[in-house]
């Protein structure tokens, strides 16, 4: 049975810093490009950050220079470093994780991560 189980979410000052972790389980974690997510209240649940097996990264414009996405395939753990937080990085994150079929490409889509979290509220207050 697959698990992915977030934790490190929080209320945070703006210009702060966060760190989120997603700690695998039931699968084999170095085969997987695995990604975070976020969802604002009444928006739909959109990319963050991506990474394969091998470290390779990808933003979303709108966190490219303050977030980080990092990986440990013998901790079979994903993290996402949260810097410069702003008001508008509220919302709950989630994490994903997807077999790699790709040593290049980071697909984005919602639909094409097969495995979620539960997701971890993080809160910046102005």
């Amino acid at each position: 049975q697959v698990q992915l189980v977030e934790s490190g979410g929080g209320v945070v000052q703006a210009g702060g810093s966060l760190r989120l972790s997603c700690a695998a389980s039931g699968l084999t974690f170095a085969a997987y490009t695995m990604a975070w997510f976020r969802q604002a209240p009444g928006k739909e649940r959109q990319f963050v950050a991506g990474i394969t097996k091998l470290g390779r990264t990808d933003y979303t414009d709108s966190v490219k220079d303050r977030f980080t996405i990092s990986r440990d395939n013998a901790k079979s753990t994903v993290y996402l470093q949260m810097n410069s937080v702003k008001p508008e990085d509220t919302a709950v994150y989630y994490c994903a994780g997807r077999l790699q079929l790709s040593s290049v490409l980071i697909p984005r889509g919602r639909n094409d991560y097969g495995y979620w979290g539960q997701g971890t509220q993080v809160i910046v207050s102005s």
